[in-house]
């Protein structure tokens, strides 16, 4: 089976590495260094990625960052637009030296190594999304995609993260995330962290969801139980 992994990697150093294979979510399980389990998740969409560590039995959340990303050979290079550890990084780029297998990822001559949850299926909904814009009362209000300030939501086949931040000031407003299905007509979280109030950990929302001229129409109540009616555009 060794022999197999490192045949594949061999591989993928020698004809350079397809984009499209990191698509999906990944995991991580390791020990802080107080000895607490945690769980580290990793979501790629097309362009955007999202890494996100918690306490795998508590949901804690410990930490959060991400941005955008582009694969050269078997080079990933990302550009940060929020870190909860170290906002100094906000737009800077880091590169390093990736590798991949079918069930396997990871940084190259790193301690840590992740196991693919998903390839991006099969939820509907997988990719980067902004929020445009709210409905109240009947009237839709629109939100500028472009602004500094921005509430994203990435999503694989089988997990998401809404995370709200400014690109410019470098500010981490929250994040939240965990497990989503869609069916019938319906989008349901199983809230696995929740960077605002640990309690929320465990808790399962239903909403109502539809696709509209490539617009995520997405209705029903917050995790505070107030009606939320919100408009979710693909990043691009």
């Amino acid at each position: 089976m060794k022999k197999i992994i490192l045949t594949t990697f061999c591989l993928c150093l020698a004809l350079g590495i397809r984009a499209q294979s990191f698509i999906g979510a990944w995991e991580s399980y390791h020990t802080s260094k107080n000895g607490d389990p945690l769980k580290s998740v990793v979501i790629f969409a097309d362009g955007y990625q999202v890494i996100t560590t918690y306490n795998s039995e508590t949901g804690k959340f410990i930490s959060t960052n991400g941005g955008t990303w582009t694969l050269d050979g078997r080079t990933m290079t990302e550009k940060v637009e929020f870190d909860t550890n170290k906002p100094e990084r906000v737009g800077s780029e880091v590169s390093f030296e990736v590798f991949i297998n079918d069930s396997e990822m990871g940084i190259v001559d790193s301690d840590m190594t992740f196991k693919r949850i998903d390839n991006g299926l099969p939820g509907k909904l997988q990719g980067a999304w902004l929020i445009s814009g709210r409905a109240r009362d009947g009237k839709t209000q629109a939100i500028d995609t472009n602004r500094p300030r921005k509430t994203m939501k990435i999503l694989s086949g089988t997990r998401f993260q809404w995370i709200a931040y400014n690109i410019e000031t470098k500010q981490f407003m929250g994040t939240g995330g965990g497990t989503y299905t869609t069916a019938n007509g319906e989008y349901t979280e199983h809230i696995k962290f929740f960077s605002r109030d640990d309690s929320r950990v465990g808790a399962r929302l239903k909403f109502n969801f539809s696709i509209v001229d490539g617009n995520w129409h997405h209705s029903g109540l917050s995790s505070k139980g107030d009606p939320i009616y919100e408009i979710w555009s693909i990043r691009k």
